[in-house]
C-alpha cells in the first residue's frame, strides 16, 4: 500500500474524530448550561422559601462565608429585635413593674440577666421575660478596677444574650430593668437602617457632666441602645479582650463603647432614647420632646412620678394606655394658636396639653422648661437649650395632663387632658389677653396611626372651639400643608 493512501486514510479518521469530538463538546456544554440553570432557579425557590430563610447555606452562598443571617426584603418586625436585660434579684421586687409594662409575653423575645437564681421569686410570672442567671465573672478578677459594680457582669450580657440564638435576628436592643420601651416605635426606628451594616444606635446623657465622665460617644445603658447583627457578632467575638482592655472605665456601656470603637463603628444618635440623668420632675423636658419617636426611659425611681396624683409604677402604665392607641404619635409636640384669644396652645400628644396666654413661637416652646434639677454637682449645663420656670402669668402655662384615650369611628382618635392643679396666678392682662383659669379640659382629635420618618415636620394643629360655657378647648391634629408656617 503506498503511503499516499495511508496518508488519505488517516486524513478522513482524523476529521471523523475531531467532528465527534466536536459534537460531544458541544453537547457537554448545553448540558453544564442547563444543569446550571435548573440549579440556579431551584436555589432561588428554595432560599426564598420560608423554611430556609435562616439557612447557613444560602447564607453564606449570599454573603459569601460569614455567619450573618440571611438577608430579605422583609420590613423590620417586632421579631427581628432581641432584648438583653442587665437586672438583679435584689431590686427585682421594685423593678418588675417598669419592664411588665412594656413586655409583651409571646411576642417580645429575649432574657433578664440575674446574679444569681431568683429563688424567692419562684415560680416566675409569665408576664416578666424569662431569666437567665449570668455566668461566672471571677476569671476576670484582675481587670474588675472598675467604680460601678458588676460592670463586668453587665457587659457581657450582649454576650449571653448573643449566645442564646440568633434566629432571624437583625437588631440586639440592651436595656436595665428600670428602662421603659416602646418596642413599636423601637422597631419603626431601626426598621430605617440597614441590619446587614454595622450600627451602634443609642443617646448620651442629658447632662454634660455625664458625658465628661465617661464619653460623648457613648449610648448610655439605662437608656437603651441597639446593635445590628454584624456588630453585635463582632463585639461577642471580642468581649474578652475589652474587658481585659478596660479595667478601670467607669461602668459597662463605657467598656462597650470603648470595645465598638476599636472596631471602628461610631454612635448613631437617636434622640428618642432617654437616659433622664436628672432628679425632680421631668414634665418639663417631656412636655417639648423632640421631632422623633419617643423610644425610651430610665431612671424613673429617681424623678417624681411623670402623673400628678399617681406613683411611678400607676404613672408608667397610665403613659402606656395612650402608647397602646397610637405609640408613633407618643409625645409629639404640636403647637398652634388661637388668636381670638391671644393664646397659645402646646400638645405633648398623650402627655400634656398647656396653654399660654400670649403668643409664643415654636421656637421658643421647643425648649424645655426645667422643671427638673441636675444629676448631680458641679452644676454644668444640660446638652439641650432650657427655659426657667416663671411667676409672670404671661410666660407660666395653664398645665393639663392626660386623662384618656378613645379610638372611635372613621379612625379618629380622642384625647383629653384635664386641670391637675390650679396655676394660681392672676390672668395675663397686657394686650387684652383673655384668660385661660376657666378651662379645666382640653380634647384633642387626631387622625389614625402617624408616621415620623426622616425628614418629618411636626403636626400643625388649629383650635376648633373654645366652650366657655363647658370649660373646654378642643383641638384638631392634621397635617401640615405645604410651605405652611405655624405662626
Amino acid at each position: 500500500m503506498s503511503s499516499s493512501i495511508i496518508a488519505s486514510k488517516l486524513s478522513v479518521l482524523q476529521q471523523k474524530i475531531t467532528s465527534s469530538s466536536d459534537k460531544f463538546l458541544k453537547s457537554s456544554c448545553k448540558l453544564l448550561a442547563i444543569s446550571g440553570l435548573i440549579l440556579y432557579l431551584f436555589y432561588i425557590l428554595l432560599s426564598n422559601h420560608p423554611c430556609c430563610q435562616s439557612s447557613a447555606l444560602f447564607a453564606n452562598l449570599r454573603h459569601g462565608w460569614g455567619s450573618y443571617p440571611v438577608i430579605t426584603d422583609n420590613p423590620t418586625n417586632i421579631s427581628h429585635l432581641a432584648f438583653g436585660i442587665a437586672g438583679s434579684v435584689n431590686t427585682w421586687r421594685n423593678k418588675r413593674s417598669y419592664i411588665e409594662a412594656w413586655w409583651q409575653p409571646n411576642i417580645t423575645r429575649g432574657y433578664l440577666f440575674l446574679e444569681r437564681d431568683p429563688k424567692e421569686f419562684l415560680p416566675w410570672p409569665s408576664s416578666s421575660p424569662p431569666f437567665r442567671v449570668s455566668e461566672d465573672t471571677s476569671r476576670y478578677k484582675e481587670y474588675n478596677k472598675h467604680p460601678m459594680p458588676h460592670a463586668i457582669r453587665m457587659v457581657r450580657v450582649i454576650l449571653e444574650t448573643f449566645r442564646e440564638g440568633n434566629k432571624g435576628v437583625r437588631w440586639y436592643v440592651m436595656a436595665d430593668d428600670d428602662t421603659i420601651l416602646f418596642v413599636d416605635n423601637l422597631v419603626e426606628v431601626l426598621g430605617r437602617y440597614d441590619h446587614r451594616k454595622y450600627f451602634y444606635i443609642g443617646m448620651n446623657s442629658e447632662c454634660v457632666l455625664s458625658n465628661l465622665d465617661n464619653s460623648f460617644e457613648m449610648a448610655f445603658g439605662g437608656a437603651g441602645y441597639a446593635l445590628s447583627y454584624p456588630l453585635a457578632e463582632a463585639v461577642a467575638k471580642n468581649m474578652d479582650v475589652c474587658i481585659k482592655r478596660y479595667p478601670t472605665l467607669f461602668g459597662s456601656d463605657h467598656i462597650l463603647q470603648s470595645c465598638i470603637a476599636d472596631l471602628g463603628v461610631a454612635l448613631t444618635q437617636e434622640r428618642g432614647f432617654h437616659q433622664i440623668d436628672l432628679h425632680s420632675d421631668i414634665s418639663g423636658l417631656l412636655s417639648a420632646h423632640p421631632p422623633s419617636p419617643f423610644l425610651s426611659l430610665h431612671h424613673l425611681d429617681v424623678v417624681d412620678p411623670i402623673f400628678p396624683s399617681m406613683n411611678r409604677s400607676e404613672s408608667v402604665n397610665h403613659l402606656m394606655r395612650a402608647a397602646k392607641v397610637d405609640e408613633s404619635r407618643l409625645l409629639q409636640q404640636s403647637i398652634c394658636y388661637h388668636k381670638q384669644s391671644n393664646w397659645t396652645l402646646s400638645i405633648s400628644w398623650g402627655y400634656t396639653a398647656q396653654i399660654y396666654e400670649k403668643i409664643n413661637p415654636p421656637s421658643v416652646l421647643q425648649r424645655p422648661l426645667q422643671t427638673f434639677s441636675l444629676w448631680r454637682k458641679p452644676e454644668l449645663p444640660y446638652m439641650f437649650n432650657t427655659r426657667f420656670p416663671s411667676n409672670d402669668p404671661c410666660e407660666a402655662p395653664h398645665v393639663f395632663f392626660f386623662e384618656s384615650v378613645e379610638k372611635k369611628r372613621g379612625k379618629q382618635i380622642f384625647t383629653s387632658y384635664t386641670r391637675r392643679l390650679p396655676r394660681r396666678l392672676p390672668a395675663c392682662l397686657s394686650n387684652g389677653n383673655d384668660s385661660a383659669n376657666h378651662i379645666s379640659k382640653i380634647w384633642v382629635i387626631s387622625s389614625g396611626r402617624r408616621q415620623i420618618g426622616a425628614g418629618s415636620r411636626r403636626e400643625c394643629c388649629e383650635v376648633v372651639r373654645v366652650a366657655a360655657n363647658m370649660n373646654i378647648t378642643e383641638v384638631k391634629l392634621r397635617t401640615c400643608m405645604k410651605d405652611e408656617i405655624v405662626a
